[in-house]
């Protein structure tokens, strides 16, 4: 949970690792984000894909960065995982952090985005609005179509 962070006060004194502010953040992050471990001590490459994706998530999110690009974040994560991912991302942009979303589900894209940008072999083909769009106008500029105005 401290990965990238480790190397920073409180999780580093004097060149050595604070074990009680790690465990403490990792407690944190893991019951904030419901991710289902036996312990804070279990290694990451033990634990279930999807509460992998939770824990990363966790650690990226906490950062407080002011861009969040989440890259198929909800993959292989079952329902209720799922939309407390989305509403993790909703947050951040409602707390004004830019996030892009990369995604092939279509659904989470229409769910969770404010704009959608379409690209087809390196170049934008279309953006559009969530409410002002439709699957059959997103397959067609998935497709390279390019938007030519107005909902298909």
């Amino acid at each position: 949970m401290v990965l990238e962070t480790y190397y920073k006060a409180p999780y580093n004194k004097g060149g050595f690792l604070n074990k009680n502010a790690i465990d403490k953040q990792a407690e944190r992050l893991i019951k904030h984000f419901d991710v289902r471990t036996p312990s804070i001590e279990t290694k990451a490459r033990s634990l279930s894909g999807g509460n992998q994706q939770k824990a990363i998530i966790a650690r990226e999110i906490d950062k407080n960065p002011d861009l969040l690009i989440a890259a198929q974040p909800t993959r292989g994560l079952d329902v209720g995982a799922i939309e407390f991912v989305q509403k993790q991302l909703i947050a951040q942009r409602d707390q004004g952090k830019a996030v892009l979303l990369i995604s092939f589900e279509l659904d989470e894209i229409m769910n969770v985005s404010d704009r959608i940008a379409v690209i087809y072999e390196g170049q934008i083909v279309g953006e559009v609005l969530p409410e002002e769009t439709n699957d059959q106008e997103l397959g067609l500029m998935m497709a390279g179509s390019k938007r030519t105005g107005g909902t298909a």
